[in-house]
C-alpha cells in the first residue's frame, strides 16, 4: 500500500508541525522538564491517532480546520504521556520506546513522572485555548477526558496490571483492550467528527469505526510482542509473555488472534459504509495496521 503509507507519513509530518507550532505558543516551561517532554513527544512515531482526527474532520466537512489540528495535537500529547507513564518501573517497566531509551531511562523516574503529568495537563490547555468555538471546545475536552480517564484508558491500564501473572480471562481481555487502547482511537475519530461538525449519524459511524480500529490495533500489537523483533517494533518484545499478561495470544493463541484482528478490521471498514468513496483513506488504515511490523 505505497500510496497509503506515503499519505500517512505526510500526515504524520503535518501533525509534528502542528505540535511544534502549538507548543511554541504555550507559556514558558521549566527547561529540564521541557527537554524531557519534547524528548518523548518527538520520538519517531506514526502519529496514527493524530492523523485519524484530521482525516475524520476532512471526511465530514471536506477540509481540515484548526480545531481538528488542536484536537490532533491534544490526543497525540495524551498518548505520549500514557507511554511515558506506562514504561515506568511501577507499571510495564520498559527500557525502550520508539527505538530509543524510555523517558525514565534517558532522564530519571521523577522527571518522567512530571513530564507525563505536564503533557497531560498541556493537552487540555491546548483545547481550551486553541479551539475557536466554545461549544466545540467543551465537547472535545469532555470527550478526551472521558476516553483517557478513570473510566477509559486509565481503567484499562489498571485492569491490565491486575490481570498479570495469568490472572486474566477473555472477559478481562476484552475490557483491557477496549479501555486501554480502543477508546483513544475512538476518541480520535469522534473528535475529528466534532471538529468537523458531524451530525449524529456520522458520529455514530465514527464511534463504531474508531472502536474496532483500536481493537484491531491492540490485537496486532499483542501478536507483534510474540512474533516481532525489538529492532522493528522499537520496544522490548516478549515482555507480555514474561509478565504473563492478559493478551490475545496468551488467552486464545496466535492463530485465533489473527482471526480476531481481521474481524475487528472488517467491522471498522463496514462502519464507514454511509460515507462512500470519501472514506477510502480511512478504509485503508485498519488493513495497513494488520500488516505493520512496528
Amino acid at each position: 500500500m505505497p500510496d497509503f503509507n506515503e499519505h500517512l507519513a505526510a500526515t504524520a509530518k503535518r501533525v509534528d508541525g502542528i505540535l511544534r507550532d502549538i507548543l511554541g505558543r504555550i507559556n514558558a516551561l521549566e527547561p529540564s522538564l521541557q527537554k524531557a517532554m519534547e524528548y518523548s513527544l518527538f520520538a519517531p512515531g506514526k502519529r496514527i491517532r493524530g492523523a485519524l482526527v484530521l482525516w475524520c474532520c476532512e471526511l465530514v466537512s471536506g477540509e481540515i480546520n484548526h480545531n481538528a489540528e488542536a484536537a490532533a495535537a491534544a490526543i497525540e500529547i495524551v498518548h505520549t504521556y500514557s507511554l511515558v507513564h506506562d514504561d515506568l518501573p511501577a507499571m510495564d517497566d520498559d527500557d525502550m520506546r520508539r527505538g530509543r531509551p524510555s523517558c525514565h531511562k534517558q532522564f530519571d523516574e521523577a522527571t518522567a513522572i512530571l513530564a507525563g503529568d505536564a503533557l497531560l495537563t498541556i493537552a487540555f490547555e491546548i483545547l481550551a485555548k486553541e479551539v475557536d468555538d466554545s461549544d466545540i471546545a467543551v465537547k472535545l475536552i469532555g470527550q478526551l477526558a472521558e476516553s483517557a480517564g478513570g473510566g477509559g484508558m486509565i481503567a484499562g491500564q489498571m485492569a491490565d496490571l491486575k490481570a498479570e501473572n495469568g490472572n486474566g480471562d477473555i472477559k478481562a481481555l476484552q475490557y483491557i483492550h477496549t479501555n486501554k487502547t480502543a477508546k483513544m482511537f475512538q476518541c480520535a475519530a469522534i473528535c475529528g467528527g466534532i471538529a468537523g461538525r458531524a451530525d449524529t449519524q456520522q458520529l455514530r459511524s465514527l464511534w463504531e469505526y474508531g472502536l474496532n480500529l483500536g481493537l484491531a490495533f491492540q490485537v496486532a500489537d499483542d501478536i507483534l510482542d510474540v512474533c516481532g523483533s525489538s529492532e522493528d517494533t522499537g520496544k522490548t518484545v516478549g515482555k507480555d509473555e514474561k509478565a504473563a499478561k492478559c493478551t490475545y495470544p496468551a488467552v486464545v493463541g496466535v492463530d485465533e488472534s489473527r482471526q480476531k484482528e481481521r474481524e475487528f478490521a472488517d467491522k471498522a471498514v463496514a462502519a464507514l459504509e454511509q460515507f462512500g468513496q470519501a472514506a477510502n483513506i480511512l478504509r485503508q488504515l485498519p488493513i495497513a495496521l494488520l500488516k505493520r511490523g512496528k
